[in-house]
This record gives C-alpha cells, sequence and structure tokens, in this order.
C-alpha cells in the first residue's frame, strides 16, 4: 500500500478511522524554519468533524502532538512525526456491514486485494486520514509563505448550484467567512440550504472545488513526467472522492480555436515577462510559467448515505445495506483545506526541488 508522498519534501501517513490514533511523519523538510503550532491546529480546525449540521457530527477536537524533528519552536532537519489521536469512535456503528461491501465504498476491492480490511468506518480508506495530509499540508504552508506563495481553495459549485464568478471577482480572504466555504455570501448561503435539504432526505450530493496558487515563481515542475500540473492533478486525485481534475481552460479549453487560446507574451512596467491571457493556468511545459496556477476538482456524493441499497456479502450473497453511523451529507466543505495542504505538498517538493538546478 502507498502511503507516501513526495520526492524531497515526503510526507507518509499512518492509522485508520477507528484505530487509536492517526499521523504523520515528514522528512525533508529545512531546518530552522519556524513551527507555528497555533497555525497548524487552524488548519485542522478547518478540517475536523463537527462544524455545522451539514457535516458529520462526529466529535474529534484533532488537536496533534509533535514527537520529533522539532526543539525550542523551530524544525531540527530531521523526520518530523505528528500524530492525532481518535477519540471519539463508534465501531459499533459499523457492525452491520462486517461482511457486506457498501456500495461506491472500497469495502470490496480493499477485501479482494488484501483478503481482509477494516470495516469500522472504513479503515484506512476513510477519509479520516486526510487529517494527517493537511498537518502536514500546514508545515509546507509554512515553508510557502516564507516564498510570498498564497494557496487558496474555495467551494464553487454544489450539484447543479454553480458559482458562476472568477476567483479574480472574489475576496478570497472571506472563505471561511461561511460553513460551505464559499466566499460569495449569497451563493454560500443557497449552498447551505441545498445541503442541509438533501441531508435531511437521507441523501448526498457532490460538487467542484477551485484551487488557486498565487505567487508561484517561474520554473516550478519537472519535465518530462513530473510536471507541475500532472503532480497538482495527482495529488487531488488521490483525496477520497474525487472524480476529476482539470487546470487553466480545462475542458472548456476545446472550444476555443489556438488564436483564442494562446496566452500572448508581453513585458509590464517593471520589465517582468506577462501573458495577456492565462488560459494555461499558469503551467506552461508542466513548469510554472509565473502566473497564477488555478485548477477544479470534482467531489462526488458521498457514499454512504441514509438509504437502503442493494449489494452483496463476503459470501456472494444478495442483501441490502442500511445506512447508519455519522457521515458528511457533503464532503467539499470540509474538503477545502485537503485540496489546499495537497497542493502545499506539491508546491514544497517542487520549490525544494527546483533549488538544485541552477546555482
Amino acid at each position: 500500500m502507498s502511503s507516501t508522498y513526495g520526492k524531497i519534501f515526503k510526507i507518509s501517513t499512518f492509522g485508520e478511522s477507528h484505530g487509536k490514533a492517526i499521523g504523520v511523519t515528514i522528512d525533508g523538510c529545512p531546518a530552522g524554519l519556524d513551527f507555528d503550532e497555533e497555525f497548524i491546529q487552524h488548519e485542522l480546525d478547518r478540517r475536523k468533524p463537527g462544524q455545522s449540521r451539514i457535516t458529520t457530527q462526529r466529535k474529534e477536537a484533532d488537536t496533534f502532538q509533535v514527537l520529533s524533528g522539532v526543539f525550542e519552536g523551530k524544525t531540527t532537519g530531521t523526520p518530523i512525526a505528528i500524530v492525532i489521536y481518535n477519540e471519539d469512535q463508534r465501531s459499533k456503528d459499523y457492525g452491520h456491514i462486517a461482511d457486506k461491501f457498501r456500495p461506491s465504498h472500497a469495502d470490496y476491492t480493499y477485501t479482494e486485494k488484501y483478503g481482509n480490511r477494516d470495516y469500522r468506518g472504513g479503515g484506512r480508506s476513510s477519509a479520516r486520514e486526510t487529517a494527517a495530509r493537511v498537518a502536514a499540508g500546514a508545515v509546507a504552508k509554512l515553508i510557502l509563505k516564507k516564498l510570498g506563495v498564497e494557496v487558496f481553495a474555495y467551494v464553487t459549485q454544489i450539484g447543479k448550484m454553480a458559482l458562476e464568478k472568477s476567483y479574480k471577482e472574489l475576496d478570497l480572504s472571506k472563505i471561511d467567512d461561511n460553513a460551505v466555504r464559499c466566499p460569495d455570501p449569497e451563493m454560500a448561503q443557497q449552498m447551505f440550504d441545498y445541503i442541509d435539504e438533501t441531508r435531511k432526505k437521507g441523501d448526498s450530493i457532490g460538487g467542484i472545488i477551485t484551487g488557486v496558487l498565487t505567487g508561484v515563481p517561474v520554473g516550478w515542475g519537472e519535465p518530462v513526467f513530473d510536471k507541475l500540473h500532472a503532480e497538482l492533478g495527482k495529488a487531488m486525485l488521490s483525496i477520497n472522492a474525487v472524480k476529476g481534475f482539470e487546470y487553466g481552460s480545462g475542458f472548456e479549453g476545446v472550444k476555443l480555436f489556438g488564436s483564442e487560446h494562446n496566452d500572448e507574451f508581453e513585458i509590464d512596467e517593471a520589465g517582468k515577462v506577462n501573458t495577456t491571457t492565462n488560459h494555461s493556468g499558469g503551467v506552461q511545459g508542466g513548469i510554472s510559467n509565473g502566473e497564477d496556477v488555478y485548477f477544479n476538482v470534482a467531489f462526488k456524493p458521498t457514499a454512504t448515505i441514509m438509504k437502503d441499497q442493494k449489494s452483496v456479502n463476503a459470501s456472494g450473497e444478495a442483501v441490502t445495506v442500511s445506512g447508519k453511523g455519522r457521515h458528511d451529507p457533503c464532503v467539499l466543505p470540509r474538503a477545502v483545506p485537503i485540496v489546499e495542504a495537497m497542493s502545499a505538498l506539491v508546491l514544497v517538493d517542487f520549490y525544494l526541488r527546483a533549488r538544485g538546478n541552477k546555482l
């Protein structure tokens, strides 16, 4: 099982949804970084369950402990180990699916691949594991802050309800001003009500999160197989429930002629090279070109719903799976910090790789 990501700034996560703890080790973090524990906890709080009635009511403080790699408030350059203890496990809620395969979950594939599975909340396949990624991503964000690089993500679509504004028309400082994490207050309220109605029906809904990376300098990305957009795509598709990734003009770009889609160059008053448009999404030839990097990530509806569904059990018999337990009717509000974390991990790894390319 691959639980490690990164080439230089390398993370490895561990733990299960209803195990004793989850956590992450970070190898390759430069020494001397101010380790802002308050900021890291803030990022974990953005992902933790129980934030509003449209998220799972599992109660986890997600308070982290640092076991190594930090001394007197600064990173030492040695591996950083972070652990988050699980506090609100209700494993009995999952006894009814111990030998049943929940539709659109990893139950069947894990069983076939490994011969057994931890059925308590999905075990290792649970999105609970992403808390460890957010902790590591927060450390990556601390590095990016020193470089003037900012990472944003926000909800732009829930079901068929889509925000039709560009990120440049929005105040991204308002992303966390509402429970949905959409920086447009009117649309956010409509999305909230829609998710809440879906929850009351015992169903779930998916949507889209937009990522925006600003201040990324020219030169991050490694041709041919480790292109910046390819790594961002891999990082996003590794997140639970993600079904699609597009950057820049994405699929809409196929509607344009080359004369419309090409990003022409210009020199600004400061002598800096810019592009007049940004259909490339800040990436050309797999390498950042100095413009904003932006992308969309599509999330499916949460697989667990409070409705009966047809399935089979481990003996190959037809069964009915009944939804129980505590689940998000829509994963997107809590997935925003996960998208940001994975973006930060990709960028920091490329930053460290780029430092060795020239004097």
